[in-house]
């Protein structure tokens, strides 16, 4: 008898779909990943192109993390002040507002993605 956890199955199917969704991005890398890192945190950035555009691919080696931002959510980042990053910086792993159902596309036809 195995016991398993509620939500267990379903985190594994997201898990393997991640896993599929980050392969492809990888695979859709146009030019050379970018690696810049310091004492406290390490990533590396690539262009990829996927159905939607071109995208931003920025991981985490250490933590396995990452996301596919398109121009428009980039340059939203542009709009913030230093206290949403640092907002962002003291709940790590963990999203700054909390998801609604299926509240994910923001408008630039984006895939899921963890």
């Amino acid at each position: 008898m195995k016991l398993e956890r509620e939500g267990e199955g379903a985190d594994e199917q997201a898990t393997v779909r991640a896993a599929r969704e980050r392969t492809e991005l990888i695979a859709a890398t146009r030019g050379e990943p970018l690696s810049i890192g310091n004492e406290f945190s390490e990533i590396r950035v690539r262009r990829v192109e996927t159905r939607n555009g071109a995208r931003l691919l920025i991981e985490s080696p250490r933590s396995g993390q990452w996301v596919a931002l398109c121009p428009l959510e980039l340059e939203a980042l542009t709009w913030q002040n230093t206290a949403t990053f640092s907002a962002m910086i003291g709940n790590p792993f963990g999203p700054l507002v909390a998801e609604e159902d299926d509240a994910g596309d923001q408008g630039c036809g984006t895939e899921e993605s963890t």
